[in-house]
């Protein structure tokens, strides 16, 4: 539903639920403060470790390259930071959420990775200056966005003109025979790993129910055009279970 008068959504999903703008913010940071320190074992748990492979194939297409500066948003943990850093490159590590912030400046001291910056910022309304950066990562995070739109207007700003955008998020696949697998033990399992894992069913439950509720590949990568980025691609991974989504500032 919308209102017309304000351009606004009166309501957004919450997984199934339709709530209204101000309440899903509030019920997604609820559900990161609370699967925060067992995300990363979740994540293993839940792909079979395969989301290391996914993000290693992520970081390759974005090829973070010394002396540039990048984005990292909802980049929680550092998982995606930690593989860019290496190449040499300034990242900023931003997540509304500062539990998981938390979490990942825990994980890069005991690991020994410096020369991370580490804010926590809204997707939708960025502090950053006009023309910051010159490529802004998310991965799977884009889906727990309240207002997409305005997070992918507000990445399209801080990018430098030759500015390279990357996301990488859950999708449908359109595998045969596998899509309805996926759907049992998405739907099934995992909840039942998050309560094994983290103590916490529900948080997972809303997790696995965003993915069916996120746009198709092709209906996001519309998504990303109308937001100003060109030559747009989406790269499948799993038959669109996963994929990667990406776009130039022109």
């Amino acid at each position: 539903m919308t209102d017309a008068t304000a351009g606004e959504p009166e309501t957004v999903s919450f997984g199934y639920e339709e709530v209204t703008p101000e309440e899903k913010t509030e019920r997604v940071g609820a559900v990161f403060s609370s699967v925060a320190k067992s995300y990363d074992r979740m994540n293993d748990a839940m792909s079979a470790g395969m989301h290391r492979l996914w993000k290693d194939r992520f970081v390759r297409r974005v090829k973070p390259r010394e002396g540039e500066t990048i984005l990292d948003m909802a980049g929680g943990t550092g998982d995606i930071a930690f593989r860019m850093a290496r190449h040499g490159a300034a990242i900023t590590v931003s997540d509304i959420n500062q539990d998981m912030l938390d979490v990942g400046i825990e994980r890069a001291e005991k690991q020994g990775i410096q020369g991370l910056a580490w804010s926590r910022q809204n997707a939708e309304e960025l502090t950053f200056g006009d023309r910051e950066f010159n490529a802004y990562t998310i991965a799977f995070g884009i889906r727990n966005v309240t207002r997409i739109d305005k997070a992918l207007a507000e990445a399209h700003r801080v990018l430098k003109p030759g500015g390279r955008f990357f996301v990488l998020e859950f999708s449908t696949t359109e595998w045969p025979g596998f899509a309805e697998v996926y759907d049992f033990y998405s739907h099934r399992i995992v909840p039942q790993l998050g309560q094994m894992i983290a103590g916490d069913s529900e948080s997972y439950r809303y997790l696995i129910e965003s993915i069916r509720r996120f746009p198709k590949m092709r209906e996001f990568e519309g998504m990303i055009r109308s937001a100003g980025f060109r030559h747009t691609k989406v790269e499948p991974i799993l038959g669109g279970a996963v994929a990667i989504h990406s776009g130039w500032k022109i």
